[in-house]
């Protein structure tokens, strides 16, 4: 069967989510086009002659993107099977049925994308295309049995995002994930109503197997994607391990919530000494009543104890943030900005981060709170997410002039200080304070901090 797996945006990486599916599809005798439309064309003949055509929806960000896609797919092909798996399928179930959507694959999506393109093979060679609801599981935490991804068919790794060291040498970089879901709940995060508290490890030597696929298509850094590096610490350490023997010059990056970060700090200094450049971690916010509404199990002392370690050890720490919720008021902004510069953190935070603006999609934790049902309107399915508005209108107007100002900035290279200071002024003007920002301490010279230059967004 001829089968198309597509994405349309993965943070700039080489997407596991088409490779992962590849292999196994290709175990089984299908032929299988990939197709990253970050970074290639769509092979509209490709298209065309498929049977099968399946599109990666992990983020927010894709699925906006696909569903603007999934009108041209069926176009080209009014035949194909339209499959959308990943996390951000399942929740949106409803509304890509109405874009022609007829399989929707969450979890672990491997097994269920085999079965779907056998169901529909099987069925082809009898009467036509099955139509009969999906025998698939709409959610799969199934334990697989992985194999090693597949990559041929997508574009180099040098296309893909790079790592820039103090030096200025850029680094080409690969991407793979040790393990998936998570076992926390944090109530904004779209992870847990797909998994629950359930994560899922991707055996060692099939991890250490795809990366070494890349190092020999150039890769001289790897991002692992695992939602938490931290959730099976025996897992990962395992795997960076032997990666350092066998690559000693590879370097990597890692995300890790603050609060393994300070269970496990006896584990940080191995991270950088078997090449880990910088960790990201989701900081949300420093107001401890919104990391309280959030559940994000830290506190603000505990986000500035761990830049503490960080700072003792040598390894740098990448905080991101949602400082736009219904709770944020005009000072509790001002004071993520004054704690980022107290604190030397202005080069270590990529300037998107500051104009981030909560999402509530469906099934997150945050409708259990009385609070959020009252504030959010109806169910947006063309936007994804329930619509909310900040009590005060100061605090919204400020968040989209932010964000111009960050797209703006990035498009014209702006380094992050003097993006940041914009930011800084455009705040003290909202609130009706004087800026001061040149009378401050001078900050850690950007230099110092390494970093993706297609920065985290979700």
């Amino acid at each position: 069967m001829n089968i198309v797996l597509i994405s349309t945006y993965e943070l700039g990486r080489q997407p596991f989510g088409l490779a992962s599916p590849a292999a196994w599809l290709r175990e089984r005798g299908h032929q299988v086009t990939l197709l990253d439309l970050s970074r290639q064309p769509l092979d509209e003949a490709a298209v065309r002659q498929a049977a099968l055509l399946a599109v990666y929806l992990p983020m927010h960000t894709a699925t906006r993107l696909a569903a603007q896609l999934l009108p041209t797919l069926r176009k080209l092909n009014p035949a194909a099977h339209l499959c959308g798996y990943g996390l951000y399928a399942p929740m949106n179930t409803e509304y890509l049925r109405t874009l022609g959507v007829s399989t929707v694959l969450g979890g672990e999506f491997e097994e269920g994308l085999v079965h779907l393109a056998n169901r529909l093979d099987h069925s082809a060679s009898k009467n036509g295309m099955s139509g009969v609801s999906q025998p698939e599981p709409r959610i799969s935490l199934a334990r697989q049995k992985f194999i090693p991804a597949d990559r041929q068919g997508l574009a180099p790794l040098a296309k893909y995002a790079h790592v820039i060291l103090p030096s200025g040498e850029h680094r080409v970089a690969g991407y793979t994930e040790a393990s998936r879901g998570c076992k926390h709940l944090c109530r904004h995060c779209p992870i847990v109503p797909v998994y629950q508290g359930v994560f899922r490890i991707v055996d060692r030597e099939v991890v250490l197997a795809d990366l070494r696929q890349q190092v020999a298509a150039g890769a001289q850094h790897i991002t692992f994607g695992d939602p938490d590096f931290f959730n099976g610490t025996g897992h990962a350490l395992a795997v960076v391990e032997t990666l350092q023997k066998e690559f000693p010059r590879l370097t990597y990056d890692v995300t890790i919530k603050i609060e393994h970060l300070l269970k496990h700090r006896q584990h940080l200094a191995m991270l950088r000494d078997t090449g880990c450049l910088f960790v990201t971690s989701a900081v949300e916010s420093v107001d401890d009543e919104v990391l309280r509404r959030l559940d994000k199990g830290h506190t603000r002392a505990d986000f500035l104890e761990v830049n503490g370690i960080f700072r003792e050890l040598g390894l740098a720490l990448q905080p991101t943030f949602v400082p736009f919720t219904p709770w944020t008021t005009l000072n509790s902004y001002l004071e993520l900005l004054h704690v980022l510069r107290e604190n030397e953190l202005v080069e270590n935070v990529a300037p998107i981060q500051l104009a981030i603006r909560l999402l509530i999609p469906a099934g997150s934790r945050l409708l259990e709170l009385e609070e959020v049902r009252r504030l959010v309107g109806s169910f947006d399915p063309s936007a994804l997410v329930y619509p909310w508005r900040n009590p005060d209108p100061r605090v919204d107007a400020l968040g989209e002039e932010i964000e111009a100002l960050v797209a703006t900035s990035e498009k014209l290279k702006r380094p992050r200080r003097a993006i940041f200071e914009r930011i800084w002024n455009a705040a003290h003007e909202a609130a009706g304070l004087e800026a001061e920002f040149a009378a401050q301490p001078t900050l850690v010279s950007r230099a110092a901090i390494p970093y993706l230059n297609e920065p985290w967004y979700c």
